[in-house]
């Protein structure tokens, strides 16, 4: 069941305005046959306000129905360029990546690295958390801990910040203006 910003039930306004119809139709025929047998003016006073909140109901559950549909669609718009901008990014960046990936691997057989800190070096590179890390690698977050810091030792870094910036820093540098405008 999907829920909308407020948290309600999105599947269950089309029930409740087809209730509240309902509803406004039933008390509308029955003040239709009330005014025919005779009843009291206040008797019917009382079914049109139930029919005219049920008619309201309907009115307002209608058009929060149309504001989520719209808000729906837009989201899936804005979804929709973000993936693209994201996959225009990595077809621009392809080779980069590639080289990138290439760089860090080499690094990591200078340091020595097994392949269950590899794999892990770069789970931290990528900005997983050790509870995160452990859960993909099906392990302890005490044994990742461990082995982060069997990584940090041997390539002589304090921690996840400098296991980062020894990759990112070179990456970082301002463009220049002649640069810039190509």
């Amino acid at each position: 069941m999907s829920h909308d910003r407020d948290g309600e039930s999105q599947e269950t306004a089309p029930e409740a305005l087809i209730l509240f119809g309902l509803i406004a139709i039933l008390v509308g025929a029955d003040v239709v046959a009330d005014s025919f047998s005779g009843t009291t003016p206040i008797h019917l006073v009382a079914e049109l306000a139930a029919t005219t909140l049920a008619l309201t109901g309907v009115a307002l559950l209608w058009r929060r129905m149309e504001a989520v549909r719209r808000t729906a669609a837009s989201l899936g718009h804005d979804l929709k360029a973000a993936r693209e901008e994201a996959e225009r990014w990595r077809r621009e960046a392809s080779d980069v990546l590639h080289g990138l990936g290439v760089a860090i691997d080499r690094q990591f057989e200078r340091w020595q690295l097994t392949g269950a800190e590899r794999e892990i070096a770069l789970l931290l590179l990528k900005g997983l958390s050790h509870k995160e890390v452990s859960m993909v690698r099906d392990t302890t977050e005490r044994t990742v801990r461990q082995q982060a810091l069997a990584i940090y030792r041997k390539a002589g870094l304090s921690g996840r910040a400098e296991l980062a910036a020894f990759f990112l820093e070179d990456l970082l540098l301002p463009v220049r203006q002649d640069e810039s405008h190509n």
